[in-house]
């Protein structure tokens, strides 16, 4: 893995201005994507890292364990010909991308950050018979790596290169790799089209602004769809658009358990310990990845892997029986997970059935030895099934309803609640914010109390979703709840970071139209020289912390700073202004 300090690599970051002279041939790519490798099945050693494409790219012998055994298929099920399917995994890839997806995690919405602490790894897994092998079968798989949870669009771009690789030659991987160096930043609220192998991807990426007026739309498949309705960017003719760059086709995930997709949105609200079992790792990481999409547009903070294997390094961590499972989401196919996790609370049973008719399995003994596709759960959901929306979507299947149609349905529903489930939250949260009239320029911003359950739970008679969602049940349960959830803790964490700058932008402002230079009149030498810097503190501060602060503001403050230094003696004015 490139060791790259933030203080010493070239300036990575995705201002117009840089100057790209001194960048380095591949340092655009990490923007993107972190490498290329290629892993094949040695009769001898087992799974090998064949190739790594820069090659210039190192990874550490951990690193290339875990590669190893999640980018080939875990199951019974054979998985001849060609399988695609993705994993996330715990890299160490703090350095870099605290660097590069800085300013991106700043501006795009909270689900599709980059998390520094995770790594996907996008699969195209090829087992064809092959006579001249030692096993009689060619096993390789071609994995993508990327910080970015961009899965839909991920999944496109290994379509591409991995047949273009097996049906040709090497030098594909490096040409894909300077295509890629090539792209534009992944600039949030842009449209963009990407250059690759001589196709062109248009996408667009949601910006953070996006949160509640767009919903993620999955319309396509997995695969390339025929081009049609195509734009001109630049004078440039795209091949391919892509709706969605980060969702599945979820209705065609959730058909087989159609009936409880309002319980599976509590049991992931709420970071209940979920595993996913399914014959192949394509139907089970999209299930997984489907999961965490529905309470759009909340992050899902705990930890999920739509692909995990005995292998993994958190395997005995997470199937301990002397413990309770913890909040995380897992995707498996390896049958011996059916045994291992019987203890666990949730298990959803997935088989590539076309009907809709899987119950809740409920029992004291948990029996997941059965194919039998459904959600095996002892949970008491708190909220009342809501029988409008189920109607609908099994109407649909009656009237063969396209899955684009269904799963776009679906994507409102599932939106729709968590928005009404977070404004109350929102509204509660604002409530907490102290009046304009009570900030003063000459005292620190003030800093909103804490989050109170009781008081807010209080409010919900009043203000609760059951008024926007008619959905009749235990809202205040479900709340309290959510409130031990890592959900909660990571909303709770965000939003308080952004009305803590927001509350200093405001506090800046009120500087900016203070009369200072009046107000230092009775003010003690030492008293005006501490204002003053007080008032060079918040400068850097709206620039450090890029504050939300107009440019006039910035001009009064300056400009009073330049008159409050200017009625001080001439020692003083001297070294002040140094």
């Amino acid at each position: 893995m490139v060791d790259m300090d933030c203080e010493s690599s070239p300036d990575l970051s995705w201002d117009n201005h840089v100057d790209r002279s001194i960048l380095l041939p591949f340092d655009r790519l990490q923007r993107w994507i972190h490498c290329i490798c290629l892993v094949t099945f040695d009769i001898e050693l087992g799974q090998a890292i064949e190739k790594v494409y820069p090659p210039h790219i190192k990874l550490t012998e951990k690193e290339k364990t875990t590669i190893c055994y999640v980018s080939f298929p875990d199951s019974n099920s054979g998985c001849m010909g060609d399988t695609q399917f993705h994993f996330r995994t715990r890299f160490s890839l703090k350095k870099l991308s605290s660097c590069v997806y800085s300013d991106y995690n700043d501006e795009c919405l909270s689900p599709l950050q980059a998390d520094p602490s995770y790594s996907y790894g996008f699969v195209y897994f090829r087992q064809v018979k092959d006579r001249s092998a030692r096993r009689g079968y060619f096993q390789k798989s071609l994995v993508l790596l990327t910080a970015l949870p961009f899965v839909n669009l991920f999944s496109y771009i290994v379509s591409v290169i991995a047949p273009s690789y097996f049906d040709s030659n090497e030098n594909v991987l490096m040409t894909a790799c300077k295509d890629i160096d090539q792209w534009p930043a992944p600039t949030p609220g842009s449209k963009l089209n990407l250059r690759l192998l001589g196709f062109y991807f248009q996408i667009h990426i949601p910006h953070r602004n996006d949160d509640f007026n767009s919903s993620p739309t999955s319309e396509s498949s997995r695969f390339l769809p025929s081009p049609t309705n195509l734009s001109m960017i630049n004078g440039i003719q795209p091949s391919f658009i892509i709706p969605s760059i980060y969702d599945f086709n979820i209705f065609r995930c959730f058909l087989p358990i159609l009936s409880h997709i309002q319980l599976l949105w509590e049991l992931v609200l709420t970071c209940e310990p979920i595993i996913v079992m399914g014959p192949t790792p394509d139907i089970s990481c999209e299930m997984v990845q489907s999961l965490v999409s529905i309470i759009w547009p909340l992050k899902y903070s705990s930890d999920f892997r739509p692909f995990f294997t005995i292998h993994d390094s958190e395997f005995k961590e997470y199937t301990k029986k002397c413990q309770s499972p913890p909040p995380v989401i897992l995707g498996v196919t390896n049958p011996f997970f059916a045994k291992t996790l019987q203890h666990w609370p949730h298990i959803v049973r997935i088989t590539p059935s076309k009907t809709s008719e899987a119950k809740i399995l409920k029992g004291k003994n948990i029996k997941t030895l059965e194919c039998k596709p459904g959600l095996y759960t002892r949970y008491k959901p708190f909220l009342v099934k809501d029988r409008g929306i189920l109607k609908k979507l099994f109407k649909g299947v009656e009237l063969r309803r396209p899955h684009e149609v269904q799963s776009a349905l679906m994507r409102r529903y599932f939106k729709d609640l968590t928005h009404s489930f977070v404004i109350p939250l929102e509204r509660y949260l604002a409530s907490l914010m102290p009046l304009q009239r009570d900030i003063s320029p000459f005292k620190a911003p003030p800093v909103i109390p804490p989050f109170n359950p009781d008081d807010f739970l209080k409010t919900l008679e009043t203000s609760g979703p059951h008024l926007t969602t008619g959905i009749k049940g235990d809202w205040p349960g479900l709340y309290r709840k959510f409130f031990r959830s890592p959900n909660f803790s990571a909303w709770y964490e965000s939003r308080t970071q952004e009305v803590g700058q927001k509350l200093k932008a405001i506090h800046i402002e009120t500087i900016s139209n203070a009369d200072l230079v009046k107000g230092i009149k009775d003010k003690a030498e030492i008293e005006v020289v501490d204002l003053i810097l007080t008032m060079k503190d918040k400068l850097k501060t709206v620039d450090n912390e890029k504050l939300p602060v107009n440019k006039e503001c910035i001009g009064k403050i300056q400009s009073q700073l330049n008159d409050i230094i200017n009625s001080l003696p001439q020692d003083l004015h001297d070294i002040l202004r140094k």
